[in-house]
């Protein structure tokens, strides 16, 4: 069984928000895009839905999140290299977004992070793929 996950963002600009990734990097499917909704393509399983608070707030009766004031999730994705993490990093910064912490280097591993217009959290690691099979 293949697996997919689709991580579900209330966002207060939609439109805003599509502009943002799309400077990082990312596209989006037309197909699942609407003026409520949004589906973010990270990669071939892995999908950020971006739904505007009004539309988010139908799929529960929680309270939503202030991301520029709490943290309830952070979100992390893998890179192929250093340079990777620092190229999407430096663009997210480049199109509005706020790194979050100084960079995080271990030598075998490497990340960043930054806040994206809405205040949440991505985290972009590297990881030395000798070291993970050692």
């Amino acid at each position: 069984m293949s697996t997919k996950i689709f991580v579900n963002l209330p966002v207060k600009d939609l439109q805003k928000s599509i502009e943002f990734f799309t400077q990082v990097g990312y596209t989006f499917n037309k197909q699942f895009t609407d003026e409520n909704a949004t589906s973010m393509v990270i990669s071939e399983d892995i999908y950020a839905m971006l739904l505007t608070e009004q539309y988010f707030r139908t799929f529960t009766d929680r309270e939503i999140v202030d991301a520029t004031k709490s943290a309830e999730v952070l979100i992390a994705l893998s890179a192929d290299s250093r340079e990777a993490v620092d190229e999407l990093v430096n663009k997210a910064l480049a199109a509005g977004g706020t790194e979050t912490r100084e960079p995080q280097d271990h030598g075998f591993m490497y990340g960043r992070s930054y806040a994206d217009l809405d205040g949440h959290v991505w985290e972009i690691m590297w990881m030395d793929p000798a070291a993970v099979e050692g």
